[in-house]
């Protein structure tokens, strides 16, 4: 075994961000609003000093796999920094070859209308309460400040409509994501 000195890691705010800890939990505030994320359930112990322009972080203790969880810890509080600022876009295509598939949002469902002749809608839950779900002529536009919210609606719809029972290499109809990315895009 190695012994190692606690490695701790310092994540400085962009210009804009706020971060503050509260019993574990990290909320971090920024152009376009507050996200949160708890670290309960993480063995990683966090800091915040006054004026909340840093974490740091150090792993719990001196294994392989605690440093994991460190690097882990880091990933998410950047994707944390950098959604407040920027935002993410997952940007989607509506597949279809005979019956042409109609993309609605009702609150907090996305409605896919006419997959395969279907009659009955399909329905694709919208996570997180900042994500928005934008149906633009062939294209959905799923944005967000929270990267895991974003991606995660993006699967749901992804999900929701993949052809069962059949050879989907013949049957292509769906809405599959081609482009994923930092920044709120307006329009396709």
């Amino acid at each position: 075994m190695s012994t190692r000195e606690d490695e701790a890691r310092v994540l400085e705010a962009p210009e804009g961000v706020k971060i503050s800890l509260r019993k574990r939990m990290l909320s971090v505030t920024g152009r376009l609003g507050t996200t949160h994320k708890s670290f309960r359930k993480i063995p990683v112990e966090l800091e915040v000093p006054e004026g909340g322009r840093a974490v740091r972080a150090r792993a719990a203790g001196a294994r392989k796999k605690d440093r994991s969880i460190l690097n882990t810890s880091c990933s998410i509080i950047r994707n944390l920094m950098e959604g407040v600022q920027d935002g993410y876009t997952v940007k989607m295509k509506v597949v279809y070859a005979h019956f042409p598939i109609t993309v609605k949002v009702d609150g907090r469902t996305v409605l896919v209308e006419n997959f395969q002749g279907e009659r009955a809608a399909r329905r694709a839950r919208i996570v997180g309460k900042d994500t928005t779900v934008k149906p633009a002529g062939e294209d959905v536009l799923v944005t967000g400040p929270v990267l895991t919210d974003v991606t995660q609606t993006a699967a749901n719809i992804q999900q929701n409509t993949r052809v069962k029972n059949k050879d989907h290499r013949v049957f292509l109809d769906g809405i599959y994501a081609y482009e994923k990315g930092r920044g709120i895009d307006a329009g396709a």
